[in-house]
């Protein structure tokens, strides 16, 4: 199997938890054949082989971006026209979407990009309050009835084939969630971590080419 076969094979089989409470809800698109259909295309298309990637996880999918096509930081619009996977999930975009692939084209493209970076999600799946985007630390209660469930996606993620070296993770406060289970599993010596895409682009736009540099430094080594 290859790094894109373990990769569909975790992310189709993914369910919804159990125990949430009644005002939180979860987008599950995998569930839908027309995602399956541009998740295989994306992965055998960048990861179909067995290279050791370096991992980046940021918190949960939005919505607009993984919540709706499956695949982290991307959506619908850049999923067609820089990834080539051709898809009928609109036209939304998002804000964290736009700087990763900004960054992405920096890097050199999506080919060069993915040939060594695996960014993904410690929770998998996008929670939804109130009808918006929901972070699994927003809520105490939430944190503690998804840790056995983060703690199992990182182990399943980094069986796709990542790199145990060093870890970058996206946001201080998923950082410090994610340090802690990582002092405990050791799956990681070294966690790296940077500023969250949505804060860059709600709070720091004009510091983004900064904040490009700042990414591919650490994506670099």
């Amino acid at each position: 199997m290859t790094f894109a076969d373990r990769a569909i094979k975790y992310f189709l089989s993914l369910q919804k938890p159990r125990g949430l409470a009644k005002d939180i809800g979860i987008m599950n698109p995998y569930k839908h054949p027309y995602v399956q259909q541009a998740v295989k295309g994306f992965y055998y298309r960048f990861f179909n082989n067995n290279k050791p990637r370096l991992c980046v996880f940021g918190i949960n999918p939005g919505r607009f971006g993984g919540g709706l096509t499956g695949i982290a930081f991307t959506d619908p619009v850049v999923l067609k026209e820089i990834c080539g996977i051709e898809n009928n999930l609109g036209n939304k975009k998002e804000l964290s979407s736009k700087f990763i692939y900004k960054m992405i084209e920096e890097y050199g493209g999506v080919r060069k990009f993915y040939s060594n970076i695996f960014i993904s999600a410690l929770y998998p799946l996008a929670l939804i309050k109130d009808g918006k985007n929901h972070n699994y630390y927003d809520t105490k209660d939430l944190s503690i009835v998804l840790q056995n469930e983060i703690v199992k996606s990182v182990k399943s993620q980094i069986e796709f084939g990542c790199r145990k070296d060093y870890v970058i993770i996206l946001g201080k406060k998923n950082a410090d969630y994610f340090s802690l289970i990582n002092n405990e599993h050791n799956f990681f010596r070294k966690i790296i971590v940077l500023e969250h895409p949505r804060y860059i682009m709600q709070y720091r736009l004009r510091f983004i080419n900064k904040y490009i540099k700042k990414y591919i430094s650490a994506l670099s080594v």
